[in-house]
């Protein structure tokens, strides 16, 4: 046993021990980090994010609430089986979200009306406050914008790798559960 997984096995033996399904806080604190990730590009980084990728980040925040509640309430297998399927639509529904998003940097599909109004159209204001509402609460980011790539990937191609990834561990956790209890 190495000195990485000791710690791993440890928390993993002391979940099972409860009856908890150790994929549920693995598949929150994975939905955790890449909104921790996406919000430090945000807040640290001075990126701003698109409607794309704002939409993105709901899902993950649902993985990590019902991660968290089935961790913290520790149900029964047979629910926490359901739990994971949860998890895996979430998951694919944040990943298609992402895979559209790369669609439209990359110019393979059209943008929705919500990534192409721009601030100067005001999205239709009437007067001069309800302008300043709609520049105040709109993303600064064009959804057909890469603001940040690592290994020719955008931020919204790494988002659909890693949650489709997510996702089979997530389905294959669920149908362990359903397959052998």
């Amino acid at each position: 046993m190495s000195l990485l997984t000791k710690p791993v096995d440890l928390m993993a033996a002391r979940l099972r021990a409860r009856g908890i399904d150790p994929l549920l806080p693995f598949l929150g604190a994975a939905s955790l980090a890449l909104l921790a990730g996406a919000l430090s590009f945000q807040v640290l980084g001075g990126l701003e994010p698109c409607v794309l990728c704002l939409q993105q980040r709901w899902p993950h925040l649902g993985v990590v609430v019902a991660a968290g509640a089935l961790t913290a309430l520790g149900p029964s297998r047979r629910v926490q089986g359901w739990g994971l399927l949860l998890i895996t639509v979430l998951l694919l529904v944040t990943g298609g979200i992402g895979l559209y998003h790369v669609g439209v940097e990359q110019g393979w599909v059209e943008a929705s009306a919500a990534c192409t109004m721009s601030t100067a159209q005001g999205g239709g204001a009437q007067d001069l406050a309800a302008l300043r509402a709609a520049i105040a609460g709109a993303p600064r980011a064009a959804c057909t914008d890469i603001v940040w790539s690592l290994l020719g990937i955008s931020m919204a191609g790494w988002n659909a790798l890693l949650s489709v990834l997510l996702a089979g561990i997530a389905a294959g956790g669920a149908r362990r559960i359903f397959r052998h209890g």
